[in-house]
């Protein structure tokens, strides 16, 4: 089974998360910052991950080093997790839909990392959730999971909408991109 176990404890959190990529979508998080407790389990379901994520962190002073921190040790879950990647389909793109907002999210599990963000919010917050946060999680992500990632927001006018659509979006995308497909490498360099 691919799944990994990653800790990491620095002076500002303590983050924990076990990542099964050939799950059910079943998702336990804990994180302090609610709004991502909501993303994380959106991002767990629509991709068929299970997902359990704990983090404590100095959220009274901003929630930044938490939201940060849970991306990077995601990233390091799903890298190790995935292991060589032999037999992935690699490549996979979703248009999602959440009411208002159509979110572009297209992923290339090349072990090459890299965001393109276009996401204009409306709000600068979600509650009290600042929306800056979510590329924040995103660039994590993708830096530690070396992945490619695009997320382009094609229209929307509510913010919530908006970071559901990315999430949810690119749940599927990562789910889709790292199903077991073919016998031979998903790169013709033979590794990824």
């Amino acid at each position: 089974m691919r799944q990994a176990q990653v800790e990491r404890a620095t002076a500002e959190t303590r983050v924990r998360v076990l990542l099964r990529l050939d799950g059910e979508g079943r998702h336990r998080v804990r994180t302090q910052v609610p709004f991502l407790d909501h993303m994380l389990a959106q991002w767990a379901h629509h991709g068929g991950f299970d997902l359990e994520a704990d983090a404590s962190g100095d959220v009274a002073v901003d929630p930044h080093h938490t939201v940060e921190d849970v991306g990077i040790v995601l990233g390091d879950a799903f890298s190790q997790a995935l292991g060589d990647g032999q037999g992935i389909a690699r490549f996979s793109s979703l248009h999602a839909v959440m009411d208002d907002a159509l979110v572009l999210c297209a992923v290339d599990v090349s072990g090459r990392p890299y965001l393109h963000w276009d996401v204009r919010w409306p709000a600068p917050v979600i509650g009290s959730f600042a929306t800056e946060l979510v590329e924040e999680f995103f660039r994590a992500f993708v830096v530690r999971a070396r992945v490619s990632l695009h997320v382009v927001a094609v229209h929307g006018r509510n913010s919530h909408h908006l970071a559901e659509a990315a999430f949810k979006g690119f749940g599927v995308a990562l789910g889709r991109a790292v199903r077991v497909e073919r016998a031979s490498h998903p790169s013709t360099k033979g590794v990824l």
